[in-house]
């Protein structure tokens, strides 16, 4: 999967030049593409770019004096990651893995954390012109909410990577 994954980062990156080449040249709509899951009952997104891998669940440590959606951390190759369940940090109630879990681990500059979330959705394409910004209810700055996405006939929370990767423990 992570060769596929890696695949699909290196045509992304492509596409997004070329896509900036149309954009200075047509003045075409920017179109971002994003990968979708499931917490909960709500579909949530996060930008393709900001993915280093999706795994499958794998043994954690438990650190302690951690809030309770801290899970552990985990090792990926060499590298210790944290682990959140978005279900705890979202005050959902704990589900126990199943087939359909996964960890997304996400990256935004030096910082990294591996996700569980309860299941991959797909690969979303969506016209920013299809974003819709942050309901003013929520504060701007500090939400882990970056729009809300609209495909067909229904909504998608599309999340802040570096909100979610922010250190709060």
């Amino acid at each position: 999967m992570s060769a596929q994954l890696n695949n699909i980062l290196q045509k992304q990156q492509e596409q997004k030049h070329n896509l900036l080449e149309n954009t200075e040249n047509n003045k075409e709509e920017e179109v971002i593409q994003l990968v979708g899951f499931i917490i909960g009952e709500e579909e949530y997104a996060i930008p393709i770019l900001d993915i280093q891998e999706i795994i499958k669940p794998i043994e954690y440590t438990r650190i302690p004096s951690t809030p309770n959606y801290v899970l552990g951390a985990f090792n990926l190759r060499g590298n210790v990651i944290p682990l959140i369940d978005l279900r705890l940090k979202f005050n959902l109630p704990k589900k126990e893995p199943d087939e359909s879990t996964r960890y997304i681990v996400m990256k935004d500059g030096n910082n990294i954390a591996g996700f569980v979330i309860d299941k991959l959705t797909e690969a979303i394409r969506l016209k920013k012109s299809a974003i819709d910004p942050t309901p003013e209810t929520l504060h701007k700055d500090q939400g882990m909410i970056y729009g809300i996405g609209k495909k067909e006939k229904t909504i998608i929370t599309i999340l802040k990577v570096s909100a979610l990767l922010k250190r709060d423990f």
